[in-house]
């Protein structure tokens, strides 16, 4: 009987596990759904990119403030979670403190843990106030719905109910470490300055009681972790994991620069020089110029999708969604990686050649929300994990332009001009210099 509780968390821990793993290899299969893109370039600057941006949170540090309750609840979690290999030991093998034997070391490390956790629950607090009682406007744009504001408040909540549960528990095994009666399971280790505080909340308790108040504290967060773990997966929290990968392997050319597409610009130079030799054909050439659903995006693209943290910085710097218009680079991340999980829902229910009839043009983004598009970049640089919206949306905007013939009137017309003028504007290329005769007139 007393080897039940590591039983049921050995069980607990292999349940959590497999699902883990079985939904990361759903998102890296959804992922690889997208056209490839090579990306193995620059290996150096691209690991300085990841340990600036997504380990040092380089690009959030617009609003010093904010940035810094962001890393204090990152920086906090994560360290603080490290305790879980203690626990994961203690739990597997029915042990209490087991990293005790490093002596000082671990009172230093409980104590600062304690700190931290403190903190985490300082900031999630602001964090929540902010969201809900302050309302800041870019979580409350129209694509946030129910679920996206829930999600965030879920994990907000979590997180302080964890934090909390973890400083009740040291407070507890504090009095229950004084006891006589309980110094073979709990032996004196750790140094505890935060629950310390609290301890005088449970004078006069029977030891008993301070046992189950210590237990479920520790049950409850240990399965509360596995918990904040399956549910990553289907959260935009997952950002916490993929946001190395993403930064890792973001653009790293000059902002603004498109990518051509390789077919049309060997049309282009055959036409300007009938002689040359035409190129050979390219093996695995796409069938369709632009994107109109997910596996017509490069893969990165629908992993900046599933990196996206719906923190709304991009479509606050957005002047065309300033001014009003449809468009949200937001949504637009949000909207692939909708249509990704849909796209991957039916392959596992219908197989590889699933087909809906549903795209992500049309269905998920309207050609309005594309046309409102500057191409500025003020999405792009705003954005915390280097998503790129604005990839997206001009692959999108090509399958309009190539595939559809949708263009915006004012752009057929420039299309019109430089076929017949070779320039934009409806002078022929005789006319062209009049205006420098008229001039010295």
């Amino acid at each position: 009987m007393q080897f039940i509780p590591n039983i049921v968390f050995a069980l607990l821990l292999i349940a959590t596990s497999v699902f883990f793993v079985k939904q990361v290899g759903k998102i890296r299969r959804n992922i690889l759904l997208g056209r490839e893109l090579d990306r193995s370039d620059n290996s150096a600057l691209r690991w300085k990119t990841m340990f600036l941006v997504a380990i040092g949170q380089s690009k959030m540090m617009a609003n010093p403030l904010v940035s810094f309750l962001h890393i204090l609840v990152y920086v906090g979690f994560i360290i603080i979670n490290i305790e879980v290999i203690e626990i994961v030991i203690d739990g597997l093998f029915a042990q209490h403190r087991f990293l005790s034997f490093m002596g000082a070391f671990y009172d230093f490390l409980i104590g600062s843990f304690e700190f931290l956790a403190l903190g985490v629950i300082f900031a999630c607090a602001i964090f929540l106030i902010r969201r809900n009682v302050l309302k800041v406007k870019r979580f409350w744009n129209k694509e946030m719905t129910s679920w996206p504001r829930s999600d965030a408040n879920i994990i907000l909540c979590t997180e302080i109910l964890l934090m909390s549960a973890f400083l009740i528990m040291n407070a507890t095994d504090a009095s229950l470490q004084n006891l006589v009666i309980y110094q073979d399971d709990y032996i004196k280790a750790g140094s505890f300055p935060i629950s310390s505080i609290i301890a005088p909340l449970f004078e006069g308790f029977t030891p008993k009681a301070l046992v189950m108040i210590e237990r479920f504290c520790w049950w409850f967060h240990i399965i509360g972790i596995f918990a904040f773990i399956c549910y990553l997966p289907i959260s935009k929290h997952f950002h916490i994991i993929l946001a190395f990968p993403n930064v890792y392997y973001s653009n790293l050319k000059p902002k603004g620069e498109f990518t051509n597409i390789v077919e049309v610009s060997n049309e282009v130079k055959l036409m300007m020089d009938p002689s040359a030799t035409p190129p050979p054909a390219i093996e695995g050439a796409p069938k369709t110029f632009g994107a109109k659903d997910v596996s017509d995006l490069s893969w990165k693209s629908i992993m900046d999708g599933y990196t996206c943290t719906e923190c709304g910085r991009c479509t606050a710097a957005c002047p065309a969604n300033q001014t009003g218009k449809l468009l949200s680079p937001r949504k637009i991340m949000m909207d692939v990686r909708d249509r990704a999980e849909e796209v991957g829902k039916g392959i596992d229910k219908n197989g590889k050649d699933f087909s809906d009839g549903k795209s992500l043009v049309y269905d998920y983004v309207t050609p309005e929300e594309l046309w409102a598009c500057t191409s500025c970049n003020a999405c792009t640089e705003a954005c915390p994990v280097n998503n790129d919206p604005l990839a997206a949306i001009i692959e999108m905007r090509r399958f309009l332009v190539m595939e559809k013939s949708e263009a915006p009137q004012e752009l057929n017309n420039v299309f019109t001009n430089i076929e017949n003028n070779g320039a934009p504007w409806q002078f022929s290329m005789a006319d062209r210099l009049k205006w420098a005769s008229e001039s010295d007139k």
